[in-house]
């Protein structure tokens, strides 16, 4: 058997920058597949704010992991990390190149520094008791619980990604270690891949008028009522799919909560907060090249070249 390693191409960057038509243009030019990197894009029935790719923006292209779990379930990185593996291999086995596309940087790391998550397995009871803990007395207070037995990684992971801080509780409870310091060593790991990491970014100022414009286009297509038809299902703000942006929201403003411009405003301001922390994530990849999309016109396709030429060396 051969020692060579499996390329394995990662398109990444902050939410709104335009990955995923880049990555589609890539794919079609070096015959390849796409994974979804995203932590929402996994939900059946979340497509709206999950700004999730539609069958003609795909334009042929196969996608993996969109669509694979209910929203009841309780998805996380293991399960992901474990299906993006799978899928890399189905699609080496064809004969095409591996492109992993999104924007959840944790879920990307699993997969190209093959972490090791042996240690923690699933504490659904717990989980649970977390979610409702969270709902009933803050985020803020649930991250206060993270701050008391493992303050790195509370300065790390912000109150309102509630999935995250969740996760870095668990990990101390059953290992008695920070996951900052285990991320930290992780990402020491060399990739089991031949990792080409690329991550889409763009002036600061626009990505945020993007954002903007995007949360409008989103209240356009029926956020707000697909948020409705979810609490119709029976989901709740304890079900960890709800707590993504533009779902807790939206759920806030139907519970009665706030209003609905209050609850656009929150959603925009919480978006520009995530797509910042999103670049602060992908600057740890050392060997990642990034490319701003003013240096190509605004241009997925010259994105797309760039790409391919650096790939094929």
């Amino acid at each position: 058997m051969s020692d060579k390693k499996q390329k394995l191409i990662v398109v990444a960057g902050p939410t709104a920058a335009g990955k995923s038509e880049a990555a589609v243009e890539l794919a079609r030019r070096v015959g390849g597949e796409i994974i979804s990197a995203d932590s929402m894009q996994v939900y059946r029935y979340m497509d709206i704010g999950s700004a999730k790719i539609t069958k003609e923006e795909m334009m042929g292209v196969p996608h993996h992991l969109i669509d694979v779990a209910d929203p009841k379930d309780a998805f996380d990185v293991v399960r992901y990390a474990a299906m993006a593996k799978e899928a890399i291999r189905g699609i080496a086995s064809r004969g095409h190149l591996p492109i992993l596309c999104g924007g959840t940087g944790f879920y990307i790391q699993a997969v190209t520094r093959d972490i090791n998550f042996t240690e923690t397995g699933a504490r659904e009871a717990r989980r649970a008791e977390m979610l409702a803990f969270a709902e009933k007395e803050g985020n803020e207070a649930l991250h206060a619980r993270l701050a008391a037995v493992d303050p790195e990684s509370a300065r790390t992971i912000h109150p309102n990604n509630v999935k995250r801080v969740i996760r870095a509780i668990e990990y101390f409870e059953e290992t008695g270690q920070s996951i900052y310091e285990h991320n930290e060593e992780e990402k020491l790991r060399e990739s089991p891949y031949d990792l080409h990491f690329f991550v889409i970014t763009m002036d600061r100022a626009e990505l945020y008028r993007r954002i903007d414009r995007r949360v409008d286009f989103m209240m356009e297509e029926g956020l707000y009522d697909e948020v409705r038809y979810l609490k119709a299902m029976g989901l709740t703000r304890t079900d960890i799919s709800m707590q993504g942006l533009g779902y807790k929201e939206m759920l806030d403003c139907i519970d009665g909560n706030t209003d609905l411009e209050e609850a656009v405003r929150i959603l925009k301001r919480d978006t520009r907060h995530f797509a910042k922390r999103q670049i602060t994530w992908f600057k740890r990849e050392k060997d990642a090249v990034w490319l701003d999309r003013a240096d190509f016109a605004n241009d997925s396709i010259r994105i797309a070249e760039y790409m391919k030429k650096t790939i094929e060396g």
